[in-house]
């Protein structure tokens, strides 16, 4: 049985960093910084963060809607044309003389709502709440950078590993190869064992090469994770990776999906999204109560036309004193019929909650079935691990003692080459079980709503 702790020292695979330390060009990038550069650098998350920064905007602006509403005005004209002066009528000359006139006017009003239906108090806990809704999937996009990065990482991990069992293997074959060759001269082996192991060193170069391919284009994708120049040289190292204590397997399923469903922040923001509708459905039940409004108001104005028994005014004594104006109002408004588009709206907002309602429950279905196959996927990884330790042990042995027996004569190339083969395929399936099981670790995290970008590793 698989023990309760393994730690994984990694010794295959692993370049030497010493070697890109000489070269400026390239760039050493650990799965923590990965992870940072993805944070900082991902488009997704940076609209995720400008939406929560429009919430928290929007609350203010809710907050400001309990002060009063204050404007200014301030107009001034010049106005050329005849008007009739009763003086000169009597005077039996021309009544109608050009005149030119010039004004001024300014004012200040104030209104502010006495009552609204408490639309007001209503709006602003709905924007707390649709806030509240933007925080979590800010959360959650973080969640999802970090786990697509530390997948991406993972993926190019194991490429360097299989490359690294490839390359080992054809080490291996070459070393058969020079082996045989020199056995073949001295007459002991057959020539066709010689033409034999050339092949097989022939396949083992292509499967290296196959394994750079697929290293190379899996580098570039996990470049295009984060988000960085994709012309420019990388190296990503290999942690110590540790199973911890195999942390799922003495925890009931109904516990990790009763965790999930109260920590997952997609669950929140829906959750919140709903109480944010549940306010919106009753700010527009209210629109079909009574408002009352309050107003206060202060004027003046100045014109040179302006005169008292023929004597001029001053624009001081006008603006200032005689021609002020003040206003008290209250006002009081009652919705009587508006072609039935409040009814609609009501109607519209209860739509939109129950469609909300209905997303929620599915998305808790869809949280129960991740977790649920993600949890069994990760008991069949922890069996496939100890399956596949107990294999390449095997193998191991096997492949030792096909070398040992054809060294001795006493094996034929076929059974040496055959046992090379089933080793090669032993490390590479014991790796491949490594790297699924640290993979459904973070797997499960993620749909449980715990991958935080601490301690990935």
């Amino acid at each position: 049985m698989l023990k309760q702790k393994i730690i994984l020292v990694i010794v295959i695979g692993i370049v030497s960093t010493t070697l890109y330390a000489q070269s400026a060009d390239i760039r050493i990038i650990t799965i923590d910084q990965a992870i940072s550069i993805a944070l900082e650098n991902n488009y997704s998350l940076k609209q995720a963060k400008n939406e929560l920064d429009l919430a928290e905007d929007l609350i203010f602006s809710e907050k400001a809607d309990f002060l009063p509403s204050v404007s200014a005005s301030m107009n001034g004209s010049r106005t050329t044309g005849q008007q009739f002066i009763f003086e000169r009528f009597n005077e039996n000359l021309d009544p109608f003389v050009d005149v030119s006139s010039q004004s001024m006017s300014g004012g200040m009003n104030a209104s502010i709502n006495l009552f609204n239906g408490f639309n007001n108090i209503l709006t602003l806990k709905s924007s707390q709440s649709n806030k509240e809704s933007r925080a979590q999937q800010y959360e959650r996009a973080k969640e999802s950078v970090i786990f697509n990065t530390a997948s991406r990482y993972l993926q190019v991990l194991l490429d360097k590993e299989l490359l690294a069992i490839a390359e080992q293997n054809l080490e291996t074959s070459t070393t058969q190869l020079n082996q045989v060759q020199a056995q073949v001269e001295l007459g002991a082996r057959p020539m066709v064992d010689l033409f034999n192991q050339e092949a097989q060193v022939a396949n083992d170069e292509l499967v290296v090469t196959q394994r750079e391919n697929t290293l190379s284009l899996n580098s570039l994708l996990l470049v295009r994770q984060l988000e960085i120049d994709p012309l420019g040289s990388y190296d990503f190292i290999v942690p110590d990776l540790t199973l911890n204590d195999l942390p799922w397997m003495d925890i009931n399923i109904r516990s990790l999906v009763s965790e999930a469903l109260s920590t997952r922040s997609d669950i929140l923001s829906a959750e919140a999204t709903i109480l944010s509708l549940k306010y919106q459905m009753q700010i527009t039940k209210n629109s079909l109560l009574p408002s009352l409004r309050a107003s206060a108001g202060v004027s003046s104005r100045y014109s040179d036309q302006y005169s008292i028994g023929g004597n001029e005014v001053s624009f001081s004594d006008q603006f200032f004193d005689q021609q002020v104006n003040r206003s008290l109002g209250l006002s009081f408004s009652l919705p009587l019929f508006n072609n039935w588009n409040r009814i609609y709206s009501i109607q519209s907002a209860e739509v939109q909650l129950k469609n909300a309602e209905l997303n929620l429950d599915n998305s808790k279905m869809q949280v129960i079935q991740e977790v649920s196959q993600a949890y069994n996927d990760y008991s069949s990884y922890v069996k496939q691990l100890d399956a596949s330790e107990k294999s390449l042990i095997a193998s191991e042995r096997a492949f030792q003692t096909q070398q040992e027996r054809y060294n001795l004569g006493a094996s034929t190339l076929i059974e040496l080459t055959q046992a090379q083969s089933a080793f090669v395929s032993a490390q590479s399936s014991y790796t491949q079980a490594l790297y699924n099981l640290i993979f459904q670790e973070k797997l499960l995290d993620f749909y449980l709503g715990k991958l935080k970008g601490d301690n990935i590793f």
